[in-house]
């Protein structure tokens, strides 16, 4: 969604996260940086069955796609783990989570059509 933040500091903030909730921190894993990748976060899906959940950077890192990502979502509810998004300080582990942090998707989808405040003072 244009943005972006250095590996190394994606890897403080959630090392940081997972200290203050008192999760272990296993291993990071970095996404290649391809339009619409996901396989890093495919792979760790996968394997989600051998921790308790997976801790992100935001969940901006989920996909955009809204079919993909809920799809990614209702998988994590299903396996009954959770992901953890440091930045929001938000948590998915239930559909009331997911529908939760889908409002917030769709506000940040929309945010870009929205008119600016001094944009709006121009109506008056």
């Amino acid at each position: 969604m244009g943005e972006r933040v250095p590996q190394a500091v994606q890897n403080l903030v959630i090392r940081d996260f997972c200290k203050k909730k008192g999760f272990e921190f296993l291993l990071s894993s970095t996404e290649y940086a391809m339009p619409a990748c996901h396989l890093m976060l495919e792979q760790v899906i996968e394997t989600v069955d051998e921790v308790d959940g997976i801790t992100m950077y935001s969940l901006f890192q989920l996909p955009e796609d809204n079919d993909y990502r809920k799809e990614v979502c209702q998988r994590i509810i299903n396996l009954k783990k959770q992901i953890h998004f440091a930045c929001e300080n938000l948590s998915l582990s239930s559909q009331k989570d997911s529908e939760e942090l889908e409002t917030i998707w769709l506000i940040k989808k929309t945010l870009p059509y929205c008119l600016r405040k001094t944009e709006l003072l121009c109506l008056k």
